[in-house]
């Protein structure tokens, strides 16, 4: 099937605007699973898969692959765990998955987490007022991140200007050019300051994950240890921001939510997996054909890219009843696929999890009263990255 047959087969795809998938992509997900769930969206020059059974399989299909020169997080990161497969993916992944399992989140990382999440909060309390993303949800993963791979936390204010180059870049589909090299400048300058870590006489701390890859048995090269950083830098940050931000949107969008939690702090785990259904801070996991072959109808070409839904299959109304609901009570929350399923689902799923937990409890226990100023806020908006641009809160004090 080539490019120009897609027009013809699948007409209703092309009636997307980025615009809409921006401002709500939700009713979008809802009219291509009736009418069209494998759609081609011309907009995007992509496919897009909708519904939670689809994306399933496509996410377990050999014949899509994450090794292709048109994935963005290729051009941007180069080759680490994300866009390999096979042996490769398994020896980048398994060269720092322990830092990432929950027994050692527990005992390592939580004592951490809390202090860095405290002293944020110590910076704001006394106002009475605070734009939380920019005070703490933009703040605490980079710090986060910073400690646990050994880099020295007065990197905090480049890392987050190199991110948001990163963000652009990952989530340009267009392939804007002036997009692309910002965020391959930005790329090097991180791992200049990776190699000046990797190098330097005292090494980097010796708990942290830098120094565990340089000092490992089976140690990668510096060029794989840089780039497998850099697409752990960026997950550890982006997914944790956009997840506290959204769980604060849905527990102050929901009546009576914000309530129960403040009461019953052990809803709060299930409070943020009913988050990653509702409001994925992911919106896809993108995928790209290796050969032609035919499912559901549709024709696929080698090079083609599909995007997995996450956001529309954690609306599926075949697993989720009443999904554009969000539910404490939701007794199957946790099937969403908000990190993605596979060989590729999310490596710090735990570690998101865990921030978002102490960020919201701290929050809770030291802002009492807490509540959304709604004129000085912004609802989620991204079509790739979906969280509020801007939350604003104030508090008894």
């Amino acid at each position: 099937m080539n490019a120009g047959s897609k027009e013809l087969r699948f007409p209703l795809g092309y009636a997307v605007e980025l615009q809409e998938l921006d401002r709500d992509p939700y009713p979008v997900f809802a009219r291509l699973a009736a009418q069209e769930p494998i759609s081609w969206i011309r907009a995007l020059d992509m496919w897009y898969v909708v519904g939670y059974e689809n994306v399933r399989t496509a996410l377990a299909d050999p014949r899509l692959t994450t090794v292709s020169e048109r994935s963005t997080i290729y051009d941007t990161f180069g080759e680490h765990m994300l866009t390999s497969e096979g042996d490769v993916h398994d020896r980048y992944r398994r060269a720092a998955q322990q830092f990432f399992t929950p027994g050692y989140i527990r005992s390592q990382l939580e004592p951490m987490i809390r202090a860095h999440t405290e002293r944020l909060v110590d910076g704001f309390e006394r106002q009475g007022r605070a734009e939380l993303r920019a005070a703490f949800a933009a703040r605490l993963p980079v710090q986060v991140m910073l400690t646990l791979c050994g880099v020295p936390a007065a990197e905090e204010p480049r890392l987050r200007g190199w991110y948001d180059h990163f963000e652009a870049a990952l989530a340009n589909f267009s392939g804007d050019q002036a997009v692309r090299d910002t965020a391959r400048r930005s790329v090097a300058e991180f791992h200049a300051l990776l190699e000046s870590q990797i190098r330097s006489p005292s090494g980097a701390e010796r708990s942290s994950l830098l120094a565990h890859l340089i000092d490992a048995p089976d140690r990668l090269d510096d060029e794989a240890i840089k780039r497998n950083l850099s697409i752990i830098f960026f997950g550890g940050i982006s997914t944790v921001e956009a997840l506290l931000l959204n769980l604060l949107w849905a527990l102050f969008e929901t009546p009576g939510a914000l309530d129960r939690v403040t009461r019953d702090g052990g809803l709060i785990p299930q409070a943020i997996e009913e988050t990653m259904r509702w409001l994925s801070p992911v919106q896809s996991a993108t995928r790209h054909v290796t050969r032609a072959f035919e499912w559901q109808h549709v024709e696929f070409a080698p090079h083609d890219t599909v995007n997995c839904m996450l956001g529309a299959a954690n609306r599926d109304p075949s697993v989720f009843t009443e999904p554009d609901r969000f539910d404490l009570d939701r007794p199957n929350s946790r099937r969403h696929l908000g990190f993605a399923t596979g060989a590729h689902s999310c490596l710090g799923s735990q570690l998101a999890k865990a921030e978002a937990r102490i960020g919201l409890q701290t929050l809770l226990a030291r802002l009492p009263g807490l509540r959304l100023e709604r004129g000085l806020s912004e609802a989620p908006s991204g079509y790739e990255f979906r969280q509020p641009r801007r939350l604003t809160v104030s508090w008894n004090h």
